[in-house]
């Protein structure tokens, strides 16, 4: 049980803001607004992978996760026009992880500053509201978010920024406590690289289409599908079966790379770890996946973490060949 004590977090997500400039970030300035971006959604089942999209995806768990390395979420929401289906395909993604989707209706053509207003508005009020949250997540890279950094601190709070780059204001940053470029999240994986049709991801690098070359036949060049992983329903309707083990391993590995990330020790103690992984996933419990300790928990996952011998006890570490993932 979290003590009173701990740290509290409240974070605020500018949606609308991190999509695009993710977007943009891989395609380029202003490529959201040109390839009409808005308008792609979540793959639908049996389609092939839409790549214009998923190379651009955001890791909303990458986001999340970092949160809670600052103490214990007690708010979180994501402010959005929901019904547009760029930001739409992650709302069970958001739901799942508690976080309240704060809808936002448009009023003009483009309101640009619509989220920014309220995000602010609600961030001073539950400032004043619940004096208990001692850190504040702001996630988001405009410059308007300046005068909140700066009030937040002066109320007393710790002030963490989260932008994407290329698209974040300098001021920004250096008016937060301490400021982190998504692309630098622990989890989150590098943009894939733009790949030719039937081209192998693998060797894209050394491949160069010749534009005068026959296509091959469509039966020899399928568009790639997701193969890798079970398809997953876009229904909003639907919750997807879940393996427990496998969630409480990738849990386990998450957790241990956010303490990694975060200290300069090469060993990290176990009952820290443990401290993350229920912050991360409050429903984790070792004895219902059939281990007597957390202890015995770690030891299972040998080939992942690494348990340190002698004195001090409890002290764990990513194998080497799991942290470069």
């Amino acid at each position: 049980m979290a003590e009173l004590s701990d740290p509290r977090v409240a974070v605020y997500i500018d949606f609308d803001n991190i999509v695009i400039s993710r977007y943009d970030e891989v395609y380029g300035r202003g490529k959201f607004m040109s390839d009409k971006a808005r308008n792609i959604g979540a793959p639908k089942k049996d389609a092939p992978i839409d790549d214009e999209a998923e190379r651009a995806i955001v890791d909303v768990g990458a986001i999340l996760d970092y949160a809670t390395s600052f103490g214990t979420v007690v708010i979180s929401r994501s402010f959005a026009d929901w019904s547009v289906p760029a930001n739409s395909r992650y709302s069970r993604q958001l739901v799942d992880r508690a976080v309240d989707l704060t809808q936002m209706f448009p009023t003009a053509a483009y309101a640009k500053n619509g989220a920014d207003i309220r995000l602010s508005v609600d961030v001073v009020e539950d400032m004043f509201r619940l004096p208990d949250i001692t850190h504040v997540v702001i996630v988001a890279g405009d410059s308007d978010f300046i005068p909140l950094a700066q009030r937040c601190k002066r109320l007393g709070r710790y002030v963490v920024g989260i932008g994407v780059s290329g698209a974040t204001s300098p001021q920004l940053a250096a008016a937060c406590n301490e400021f982190k470029y998504y692309g630098d999240l622990p989890g989150v994986k590098p943009a894939r690289p733009k790949v030719a049709p039937g081209v192998a991801p693998e060797v894209v690098e050394a491949v160069v289409p010749d534009a005068d070359a026959a296509p091959a036949p469509a039966e020899k060049k399928p568009a790639r599908r997701r193969a890798s992983s079970p398809q997953k329903s876009t229904d909003p309707e639907v919750v997807e079966p879940v393996d427990p083990a496998q969630a409480a391993t990738d849990l386990l590995v998450r957790a241990l790379r956010l303490g990694h990330a975060g200290s300069d020790e090469e060993w990290l103690h176990s009952g820290g770890v443990k401290s993350q992984m229920m912050r991360m996933d409050p429903s984790f419990n070792e004895k219902s996946l059939g281990f007597s300790s957390f202890s015995d928990f770690v030891k299972s996952h040998s080939s992942q973490v690494e348990v340190g011998k002698g004195e001090p006890a409890g002290r764990l570490k990513l194998r080497n060949s799991v942290q470069a993932k």
